[in-house]
Protein backbone atom coordinates (compact mmCIF):
# COMPACT_ATOMS: atom_id res chain seq x y z
CA UNK A 1 0.00 0.00 0.00
CA UNK A 2 1.61 3.47 -0.50
CA UNK A 3 0.16 6.99 -0.33
CA UNK A 4 0.30 9.14 -3.59
CA UNK A 5 -1.87 12.09 -2.43
CA UNK A 6 -1.62 14.72 0.38
CA UNK A 7 -4.37 16.62 2.20
CA UNK A 8 -5.15 19.77 0.66
CA UNK A 9 -5.21 22.84 3.34
CA UNK A 10 -6.43 25.93 1.49
CA UNK A 11 -10.10 25.70 -0.51
CA UNK A 12 -12.06 27.57 -2.27
CA UNK A 13 -14.55 28.65 -0.75
CA UNK A 14 -18.37 26.93 -1.61
CA UNK A 15 -21.10 27.96 -0.87
CA UNK A 16 -23.40 26.27 2.32
CA UNK A 17 -26.08 23.49 1.01
CA UNK A 18 -29.55 24.44 1.95
CA UNK A 19 -30.20 22.14 5.12
CA UNK A 20 -31.56 19.01 3.89
CA UNK A 21 -35.60 18.41 5.33
CA UNK A 22 -34.94 15.79 8.31
CA UNK A 23 -32.24 19.23 9.41
CA UNK A 24 -34.94 21.68 9.16
CA UNK A 25 -37.43 19.10 11.22
CA UNK A 26 -35.00 18.13 13.62
CA UNK A 27 -34.62 22.08 14.98
CA UNK A 28 -38.23 22.02 16.45
CA UNK A 29 -38.02 18.17 17.65
CA UNK A 30 -36.42 19.65 21.07
CA UNK A 31 -39.68 21.25 21.72
CA UNK A 32 -42.21 18.81 20.38
CA UNK A 33 -41.03 15.39 20.78
CA UNK A 34 -40.58 15.08 24.69
CA UNK A 35 -44.09 16.44 24.91
CA UNK A 36 -45.78 13.89 21.85
CA UNK A 37 -43.43 10.94 22.96
CA UNK A 38 -44.91 10.76 26.75
CA UNK A 39 -48.36 12.41 26.84
CA UNK A 40 -49.70 10.06 23.68
CA UNK A 41 -48.65 6.70 25.41
CA UNK A 42 -50.21 8.25 28.83
CA UNK A 43 -53.17 9.61 27.04
CA UNK A 44 -53.96 5.63 24.77
CA UNK A 45 -52.86 3.59 28.15
CA UNK A 46 -55.14 5.57 30.80
CA UNK A 47 -57.15 7.87 29.43
CA UNK A 48 -59.22 6.06 26.58
CA UNK A 49 -61.94 4.50 28.31
CA UNK A 50 -59.73 1.84 30.35
CA UNK A 51 -61.47 2.98 33.77
CA UNK A 52 -58.45 2.16 35.94
CA UNK A 53 -59.08 2.58 39.63
CA UNK A 54 -58.30 6.01 40.97
CA UNK A 55 -54.73 5.03 42.53
CA UNK A 56 -53.49 3.04 39.10
CA UNK A 57 -54.12 6.04 37.21
CA UNK A 58 -52.32 8.78 39.85
CA UNK A 59 -49.01 6.43 39.73
CA UNK A 60 -49.48 6.04 35.99
CA UNK A 61 -49.81 9.23 35.07
CA UNK A 62 -46.91 10.44 37.95
CA UNK A 63 -44.82 7.98 35.63
CA UNK A 64 -45.95 9.68 32.32
CA UNK A 65 -44.72 13.03 34.15
CA UNK A 66 -41.71 11.95 35.50
CA UNK A 67 -40.23 10.85 32.10
CA UNK A 68 -41.68 13.93 30.48
CA UNK A 69 -39.47 15.73 33.02
CA UNK A 70 -36.59 13.67 33.70
CA UNK A 71 -35.40 12.54 29.99
CA UNK A 72 -34.28 15.71 28.86
CA UNK A 73 -33.19 17.43 31.59
CA UNK A 74 -31.00 13.85 31.99
CA UNK A 75 -29.87 14.40 28.21
CA UNK A 76 -28.91 17.82 28.85
CA UNK A 77 -26.90 16.74 31.64
CA UNK A 78 -24.91 14.06 29.62
CA UNK A 79 -25.29 15.64 26.19
CA UNK A 80 -24.54 18.85 27.41
CA UNK A 81 -21.52 21.20 28.59
CA UNK A 82 -21.34 18.70 31.87
CA UNK A 83 -21.02 15.65 30.34
CA UNK A 84 -22.33 13.49 32.90
CA UNK A 85 -22.55 9.97 31.58
CA UNK A 86 -24.84 8.35 34.24
CA UNK A 87 -27.58 11.16 33.01
CA UNK A 88 -26.60 10.34 30.05
CA UNK A 89 -27.02 6.58 30.28
CA UNK A 90 -30.69 7.26 32.21
CA UNK A 91 -31.75 10.05 29.13
CA UNK A 92 -30.76 7.70 25.98
CA UNK A 93 -32.79 4.73 28.04
CA UNK A 94 -35.80 6.62 28.15
CA UNK A 95 -35.52 7.98 25.29
CA UNK A 96 -35.59 4.28 23.53
CA UNK A 97 -38.46 3.34 25.59
CA UNK A 98 -40.45 6.43 25.00
CA UNK A 99 -39.72 5.70 21.65
CA UNK A 100 -41.44 2.22 21.39
CA UNK A 101 -44.19 3.36 23.72
CA UNK A 102 -45.32 6.23 21.25
CA UNK A 103 -45.05 4.08 18.45
CA UNK A 104 -46.56 0.68 19.50
CA UNK A 105 -49.39 3.13 21.43
CA UNK A 106 -50.25 4.64 17.87
CA UNK A 107 -50.26 1.26 15.93
CA UNK A 108 -52.13 -0.71 18.25
CA UNK A 109 -54.30 1.98 19.93
CA UNK A 110 -55.45 1.89 16.54
CA UNK A 111 -55.61 -1.00 15.11
CA UNK A 112 -55.74 -3.50 17.46
CA UNK A 113 -58.80 -1.45 19.06
CA UNK A 114 -60.39 -1.01 15.39
CA UNK A 115 -60.26 -5.24 14.93
CA UNK A 116 -61.40 -6.02 18.25
CA UNK A 117 -64.40 -3.08 17.51
CA UNK A 118 -65.15 -4.96 14.12
CA UNK A 119 -64.60 -8.63 15.61
CA UNK A 120 -67.46 -7.45 18.71
CA UNK A 121 -64.91 -8.99 21.33
CA UNK A 122 -65.89 -7.21 24.58
CA UNK A 123 -67.07 -4.16 26.17
CA UNK A 124 -65.46 -0.87 25.17
CA UNK A 125 -63.62 -0.67 28.61
CA UNK A 126 -62.47 -4.43 28.04
CA UNK A 127 -61.18 -3.78 24.88
CA UNK A 128 -59.70 -0.32 25.93
CA UNK A 129 -57.45 -2.72 28.98
CA UNK A 130 -57.00 -5.34 26.08
CA UNK A 131 -54.56 -2.55 24.38
CA UNK A 132 -52.88 -1.40 27.08
CA UNK A 133 -52.17 -4.55 28.16
CA UNK A 134 -51.02 -5.88 24.28
CA UNK A 135 -49.03 -2.34 24.32
CA UNK A 136 -47.46 -2.60 27.58
CA UNK A 137 -46.00 -6.36 26.28
CA UNK A 138 -45.30 -5.70 23.11
CA UNK A 139 -42.96 -2.69 24.83
CA UNK A 140 -41.53 -4.92 27.15
CA UNK A 141 -40.56 -7.62 24.66
CA UNK A 142 -38.94 -5.09 21.96
CA UNK A 143 -36.83 -3.54 24.72
CA UNK A 144 -35.55 -6.49 26.02
CA UNK A 145 -34.83 -7.57 22.91
CA UNK A 146 -33.45 -4.16 21.34
CA UNK A 147 -30.67 -4.30 24.40
CA UNK A 148 -29.42 -7.93 23.83
CA UNK A 149 -29.13 -6.40 19.99
CA UNK A 150 -27.72 -3.62 20.87
CA UNK A 151 -25.25 -5.02 23.19
CA UNK A 152 -24.04 -8.42 21.12
CA UNK A 153 -21.31 -9.03 18.91
CA UNK A 154 -22.75 -8.16 15.38
CA UNK A 155 -22.91 -11.02 13.03
CA UNK A 156 -20.80 -11.17 10.12
CA UNK A 157 -22.88 -10.08 7.04
CA UNK A 158 -20.67 -11.19 3.88
CA UNK A 159 -21.57 -9.14 0.90
CA UNK A 160 -20.09 -10.29 -3.22
CA UNK A 161 -19.35 -7.23 -4.80
CA UNK A 162 -18.44 -7.08 -8.48
CA UNK A 163 -16.76 -3.84 -10.14
CA UNK A 164 -16.62 -3.92 -13.70
CA UNK A 165 -13.37 -1.85 -13.62
CA UNK A 166 -11.52 -4.36 -11.62
CA UNK A 167 -8.68 -5.88 -12.33
CA UNK A 168 -8.17 -10.35 -12.50
CA UNK A 169 -5.30 -9.80 -9.83
CA UNK A 170 -7.60 -8.17 -7.17
CA UNK A 171 -10.22 -10.72 -7.69
CA UNK A 172 -11.29 -11.91 -4.50
CA UNK A 173 -10.00 -9.13 -2.35
CA UNK A 174 -11.69 -9.11 1.12
CA UNK A 175 -12.48 -5.87 2.70
CA UNK A 176 -13.33 -5.94 6.18
CA UNK A 177 -16.05 -2.75 6.96
CA UNK A 178 -16.90 -1.84 10.87
CA UNK A 179 -18.57 1.41 11.57
CA UNK A 180 -20.85 3.90 13.92
CA UNK A 181 -18.77 1.81 17.20
CA UNK A 182 -20.18 4.95 19.16
CA UNK A 183 -18.07 4.33 21.83
CA UNK A 184 -19.72 6.58 24.80
CA UNK A 185 -21.24 6.83 28.63
CA UNK A 186 -21.76 2.42 28.80
CA UNK A 187 -18.20 1.22 29.27
CA UNK A 188 -17.89 -1.54 26.49
CA UNK A 189 -14.28 -2.08 26.81
CA UNK A 190 -14.66 -5.98 26.19
CA UNK A 191 -17.40 -5.18 23.84
CA UNK A 192 -15.07 -3.45 21.71
CA UNK A 193 -12.40 -6.23 22.24
CA UNK A 194 -14.66 -8.53 21.16
CA UNK A 195 -15.37 -7.05 18.10
CA UNK A 196 -11.96 -6.80 17.13
CA UNK A 197 -11.26 -10.21 17.62
CA UNK A 198 -14.27 -10.83 15.33
CA UNK A 199 -12.83 -8.85 12.19
CA UNK A 200 -9.97 -10.44 12.86
CA UNK A 201 -11.19 -13.90 12.07
CA UNK A 202 -12.36 -12.81 8.24
CA UNK A 203 -8.69 -12.25 7.75
CA UNK A 204 -8.96 -9.41 5.63
CA UNK A 205 -6.82 -7.72 3.16
CA UNK A 206 -7.88 -4.51 3.94
CA UNK A 207 -10.03 -2.86 6.85
CA UNK A 208 -12.21 0.34 7.07
CA UNK A 209 -13.79 2.37 9.85
CA UNK A 210 -16.09 4.91 8.34
CA UNK A 211 -16.39 7.03 11.03
CA UNK A 212 -18.69 7.77 14.23
CA UNK A 213 -15.97 6.19 16.71
CA UNK A 214 -17.45 7.59 19.84
CA UNK A 215 -19.49 9.65 21.55
CA UNK A 216 -16.81 11.78 23.95
CA UNK A 217 -13.23 12.97 23.13
CA UNK A 218 -10.63 10.81 22.46
CA UNK A 219 -8.94 11.23 26.00
CA UNK A 220 -12.05 10.58 27.55
CA UNK A 221 -13.40 7.40 25.40
CA UNK A 222 -9.31 5.51 24.89
CA UNK A 223 -9.97 2.34 26.66
CA UNK A 224 -13.23 1.60 24.91
CA UNK A 225 -11.15 2.61 21.57
CA UNK A 226 -7.63 1.01 22.53
CA UNK A 227 -8.83 -2.52 21.55
CA UNK A 228 -8.80 -0.87 17.43
CA UNK A 229 -5.15 -0.95 18.18
CA UNK A 230 -5.27 -4.75 17.52
CA UNK A 231 -7.05 -5.08 14.35
CA UNK A 232 -4.89 -7.21 11.47
CA UNK A 233 -5.08 -6.62 7.30
CA UNK A 234 -2.99 -8.27 5.77
CA UNK A 235 -2.52 -4.76 3.41
CA UNK A 236 -4.49 -1.93 5.66
CA UNK A 237 -6.28 -0.39 7.85
CA UNK A 238 -8.04 3.05 7.43
CA UNK A 239 -10.70 5.48 8.89
CA UNK A 240 -12.36 8.36 7.67
CA UNK A 241 -13.72 11.11 9.79
CA UNK A 242 -17.74 11.08 11.22
CA UNK A 243 -20.21 13.60 11.95
CA UNK A 244 -19.85 12.55 15.75
CA UNK A 245 -16.07 13.27 15.64
CA UNK A 246 -16.70 17.07 15.28
CA UNK A 247 -18.80 16.84 18.53
CA UNK A 248 -15.61 15.60 20.13
CA UNK A 249 -12.41 17.23 19.25
CA UNK A 250 -12.37 15.63 15.53
CA UNK A 251 -8.16 16.27 15.73
CA UNK A 252 -8.01 13.97 18.90
CA UNK A 253 -9.68 11.06 16.94
CA UNK A 254 -7.57 11.30 14.08
CA UNK A 255 -4.49 11.27 15.88
CA UNK A 256 -5.68 8.73 18.34
CA UNK A 257 -6.13 6.24 15.07
CA UNK A 258 -2.52 7.19 13.54
CA UNK A 259 -1.58 6.23 17.11
CA UNK A 260 -3.23 2.96 16.95
CA UNK A 261 -1.99 1.96 13.57
CA UNK A 262 -4.75 2.97 11.36
CA UNK A 263 -4.36 5.23 8.49
CA UNK A 264 -6.56 8.58 8.49
CA UNK A 265 -7.33 9.13 4.91
CA UNK A 266 -8.19 12.58 5.31
CA UNK A 267 -8.98 13.89 1.44
CA UNK A 268 -6.57 11.82 0.02
CA UNK A 269 -5.98 8.02 -1.29
CA UNK A 270 -3.60 5.20 -1.00
CA UNK A 271 -2.86 2.27 -3.76
CA UNK A 272 -3.66 -1.17 -3.13
CA UNK A 273 -1.74 -3.34 -5.56
CA UNK A 274 -2.07 -7.19 -6.38
CA UNK A 275 -1.63 -9.44 -8.99
CA UNK A 276 -0.27 -6.48 -11.27
CA UNK A 277 -3.28 -4.68 -10.31
CA UNK A 278 -4.23 -1.50 -8.82
CA UNK A 279 -7.06 -0.31 -6.77
CA UNK A 280 -7.35 3.27 -5.58
CA UNK A 281 -8.55 3.90 -1.74
CA UNK A 282 -9.39 6.73 -1.07
CA UNK A 283 -11.14 8.68 1.87
CA UNK A 284 -13.07 12.30 2.80
CA UNK A 285 -13.52 14.01 5.95
CA UNK A 286 -16.94 14.10 7.09
CA UNK A 287 -19.53 16.41 5.12
CA UNK A 288 -20.04 18.58 8.55
CA UNK A 289 -16.35 18.86 8.69
CA UNK A 290 -16.02 22.33 7.28
CA UNK A 291 -18.80 23.57 9.83
CA UNK A 292 -16.76 22.12 12.81
CA UNK A 293 -14.22 25.23 12.05
CA UNK A 294 -11.24 22.61 12.23
CA UNK A 295 -8.28 24.10 10.53
CA UNK A 296 -8.01 22.06 6.85
CA UNK A 297 -10.94 20.06 7.73
CA UNK A 298 -13.58 19.38 4.80
CA UNK A 299 -14.97 16.69 2.63
CA UNK A 300 -12.76 17.10 -0.92
CA UNK A 301 -12.97 14.41 -3.27
CA UNK A 302 -10.94 15.64 -5.31
CA UNK A 303 -8.36 16.64 -3.11
CA UNK A 304 -8.89 13.10 -2.13
CA UNK A 305 -8.21 11.76 -5.83
CA UNK A 306 -5.93 14.43 -7.23
CA UNK A 307 -3.20 12.51 -8.51
CA UNK A 308 -4.86 9.12 -9.28
CA UNK A 309 -4.95 7.34 -12.80
CA UNK A 310 -8.63 7.87 -13.96
CA UNK A 311 -8.86 4.60 -15.60
CA UNK A 312 -7.86 2.57 -11.93
CA UNK A 313 -10.67 1.57 -9.84
CA UNK A 314 -11.61 3.84 -6.95
CA UNK A 315 -13.03 2.63 -3.45
CA UNK A 316 -14.22 5.62 -1.29
CA UNK A 317 -14.67 6.00 2.36
CA UNK A 318 -17.47 8.42 3.14
CA UNK A 319 -19.34 8.54 6.25
CA UNK A 320 -22.67 9.54 4.93
CA UNK A 321 -24.32 7.42 2.52
CA UNK A 322 -25.63 11.48 1.07
CA UNK A 323 -22.06 11.76 -0.27
CA UNK A 324 -22.81 9.20 -3.19
CA UNK A 325 -24.07 12.19 -5.25
CA UNK A 326 -20.52 13.49 -5.03
CA UNK A 327 -18.64 9.99 -5.75
CA UNK A 328 -21.22 9.66 -8.57
CA UNK A 329 -20.37 12.58 -10.69
CA UNK A 330 -16.46 12.01 -10.00
CA UNK A 331 -16.75 8.06 -11.07
CA UNK A 332 -16.37 6.49 -8.39
CA UNK A 333 -16.32 2.67 -8.30
CA UNK A 334 -17.94 1.81 -4.57
CA UNK A 335 -18.51 4.06 -1.97
CA UNK A 336 -18.84 2.34 1.96
CA UNK A 337 -20.37 4.51 4.40
CA UNK A 338 -22.49 3.94 7.29
CA UNK A 339 -24.39 6.80 9.79
CA UNK A 340 -27.93 5.55 9.26
CA UNK A 341 -27.70 2.68 11.45
CA UNK A 342 -30.29 0.78 9.54
CA UNK A 343 -32.56 3.55 11.44
CA UNK A 344 -31.44 1.69 14.73
CA UNK A 345 -35.59 1.32 16.41
CA UNK A 346 -38.20 1.00 13.84
CA UNK A 347 -40.19 3.12 12.59
CA UNK A 348 -37.18 5.42 12.54
CA UNK A 349 -36.10 3.73 9.45
CA UNK A 350 -38.69 6.38 7.61
CA UNK A 351 -37.06 9.68 8.88
CA UNK A 352 -34.08 8.85 8.19
CA UNK A 353 -34.63 8.42 4.04
CA UNK A 354 -36.12 11.58 4.32
CA UNK A 355 -31.66 12.63 4.90
CA UNK A 356 -30.13 10.11 3.43
CA UNK A 357 -30.28 7.77 -0.16
CA UNK A 358 -29.75 4.40 0.90
CA UNK A 359 -30.81 3.14 4.29
CA UNK A 360 -28.93 -0.19 4.52
CA UNK A 361 -27.14 -2.58 1.90
CA UNK A 362 -26.13 -1.99 -1.44
CA UNK A 363 -27.33 0.18 -3.47
CA UNK A 364 -26.49 1.59 -7.63
CA UNK A 365 -26.40 5.48 -8.14
CA UNK A 366 -25.54 6.73 -11.54
CA UNK A 367 -24.37 4.77 -14.43
CA UNK A 368 -20.97 3.62 -12.54
CA UNK A 369 -21.16 3.74 -8.67
CA UNK A 370 -22.26 1.27 -6.02
CA UNK A 371 -22.98 2.45 -2.60
CA UNK A 372 -22.62 0.25 0.31
CA UNK A 373 -24.31 1.67 3.83
CA UNK A 374 -23.45 -0.81 6.90
CA UNK A 375 -26.06 -0.50 9.42
CA UNK A 376 -23.51 -0.03 11.87
CA UNK A 377 -21.37 -1.94 14.51
CA UNK A 378 -22.43 0.22 17.70
CA UNK A 379 -25.53 1.86 18.63
CA UNK A 380 -25.75 5.84 19.28
CA UNK A 381 -28.21 7.00 21.95
CA UNK A 382 -30.83 4.62 23.13
CA UNK A 383 -29.08 1.04 23.79
CA UNK A 384 -31.85 -0.96 21.52
CA UNK A 385 -32.07 -1.98 18.41
CA UNK A 386 -35.23 -2.73 16.52
CA UNK A 387 -35.81 -4.50 13.68
CA UNK A 388 -32.57 -3.00 12.73
CA UNK A 389 -29.47 -5.25 13.51
CA UNK A 390 -25.65 -4.44 13.94
CA UNK A 391 -22.93 -5.77 11.70
CA UNK A 392 -19.56 -5.85 10.42
CA UNK A 393 -19.27 -6.30 6.96
CA UNK A 394 -17.18 -8.50 4.72
CA UNK A 395 -17.33 -7.19 1.36
CA UNK A 396 -15.40 -9.13 -1.57
CA UNK A 397 -14.37 -7.50 -4.58
CA UNK A 398 -15.16 -9.65 -7.80
CA UNK A 399 -13.73 -8.69 -10.87
CA UNK A 400 -16.01 -9.65 -14.01
CA UNK A 401 -12.55 -10.68 -15.93
CA UNK A 402 -11.20 -13.98 -14.83
CA UNK A 403 -7.67 -14.90 -13.48
CA UNK A 404 -5.23 -15.85 -16.16
CA UNK A 405 -3.47 -19.72 -15.38
CA UNK A 406 -0.22 -20.21 -14.87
Amino acid sequence: MTDTSNTRSAESAAPAPRPSRLRRVMRYLPLIAPVLLWAVPCCVLLYTGQRWPLPVTIAGTALFVLGLVGMPLAMARGHGRRQQDRAAIVGDTLLGTSWVLFTWSVLLGVFLRLALTVAGVGESQERARTVTWAVLGVAAVLLAWGYAEARRVPRVRRVDVTLPRLGAGLDGLRVALITDTHYGPLDRARWSERVCERVNTLEADLVCHTGDIADGTAARRRAQATPLGTVRATRARVYVTGNHEYYSEAQGWVDLMGELGWEPLRNRHLLLERGGDTLVVAGVDDVTAEASGLAGHRAHLAGALDGADPALPVLLLAHQPAFVDRAAAAGVDLQLSGHTHGGQIWPFHYLVRLDQPALAGLTRHGARTLLYTSRGTGFWGPPFRVFAPSEITLLVLRSPHPPTSP
